[in-house]
């Protein structure tokens, strides 16, 4: 990795020497809140730290992050999906299209750039960002979870396997190259590139400082509403909060909920396991909160497959393509053994990856 000759800010330190701080470009996918959740975190630590940020996202990416910091609305590349399914040849062709506004907001950026005189970029699966990197010949860190399909030796189911090689494909079209690769996972890998470093999940500051508690009810998340699902656990004898069904109040011995961070954590910390899809985000955080997890993966995302299969293969949970009655009956019996499991999850902070992330600007983790 090259040594950083910075051109930004100066920074009186401890010794009372004056330092100059990196000026960076920090692109987020703005698709979902988990980008934008734990860019928050890192930009929140990078600023902390003396460092100018400039942040480029789209969609929930910018709205969750324009009212803290200096953000650029940009227009993003984005997942194709389908009936709820991720189509990777129809992301890939739509990104394909979208190439002359991608060009137009490159030169945008690259004028945004000299006037803010930019030694560096991160990107979080954002590719305008880390084109931008690539022709100023800037240095390029990625952070993100998705470069566990490139990047490490993992394993999945085989009938998988036309998804896992268009989900890498994408990955490598979201991130062509970068100098570095900071890979966030709940579960531990082998590292197939030495520009590649392995972490716990980034997680948001309230959650690292939340006790948990087990209480009687199990928190249910869908990402869109699911009306076959609500039906079926009407048939199971437990209480179940919902959240994501765009609907509020109580049907038989379910509970539905709108979201809003402050309940939705506190309902995390308190119940005695979770139903939901697999994102990583909320994954991350309830294992972190030592939850019991039945993952229902978005139909044929890759990523969420992944993140499914290994729940059950570390013992933490469930995972199935399909829910039943028998099926969440069956997770509701086992919820002690994946609790002995997840005793010995290792509960980390962010402390390691922001550590590594200091090392690299510092320009000495070549």
């Amino acid at each position: 990795m090259p040594e950083f000759v910075f051109g930004g800010e100066q920074t009186t330190r401890n010794n009372g020497r004056q330092e100059l701080m990196p000026n960076i470009l920090y692109g987020v996918n703005g698709e979902g809140a988990g980008h934008s959740s734990r860019a928050r975190e890192v930009i929140a630590h990078l600023e902390a730290q003396g460092h100018r940020v400039h942040v480029a996202s789209f969609d929930r990416g910018y709205r969750n992050l324009k009212d803290d910091f200096d953000v650029t609305e940009i227009d993003g590349l984005r997942l194709a999906y389908v009936h709820n399914r991720v189509r990777y040849r129809k992301t890939v062709l739509r990104n394909l299209l979208h190439l002359p506004q991608t060009a137009r907001m490159v030169r945008f950026l690259e004028r945004e750039a000299g006037r803010w005189d930019l030694d560096m970029v991160i990107t979080d699966y954002e590719p305008i960002t880390c084109h931008v990197g690539h022709k100023l010949r800037l240095p390029v860190i990625a952070i993100d979870n998705q470069h566990l399909l490139t990047d490490t030796e993992i394993t999945y189911p085989r009938e998988y396997r036309k998804e896992a090689a268009a989900a890498k494909l994408v990955t490598r079209l979201m991130t062509p190259h970068a100098d570095a690769y900071l890979v966030i996972s709940f579960f531990t890998a082998r590292l197939k590139k030495k520009k590649t470093f392995l972490f716990p999940p980034i997680l948001r500051e309230e959650v690292l400082k939340t006790a948990p508690s087990a209480g009687d009810f199990v928190l249910v998340y869908v990402t869109s509403p699911a009306a076959e699902l609500t039906d079926l656990l009407k048939t199971v004898r437990q209480k179940f909060v919902c959240y994501g069904f765009n609907r509020e109040g109580t049907d038989a011995n379910l509970e539905f909920r709108k979201p809003g961070l402050d309940t939705f954590l506190r309902d995390l910390s308190g119940c005695c396991a979770v139903i939901a899809n697999a994102g990583f985000s909320l994954i991350s955080e309830a294992l972190y909160l030592r939850k019991p997890y039945l993952a229902w993966p978005v139909k044929r995302q890759f990523e969420q497959v992944l993140n499914a299969y290994y729940i059950g293969k570390t013992g933490y949970g469930a995972y199935w393509d399909d829910l039943s009655k028998e099926r969440v009956e069956s997770f509701l019996f086992n919820l002690e053994s994946y609790r002995e499991k997840l005793a010995d999850y290792p509960r980390a902070d962010n402390s390691a990856l922001f550590a590594k992330l200091d090392e690299l600007i510092a320009g000495s983790g070549r």
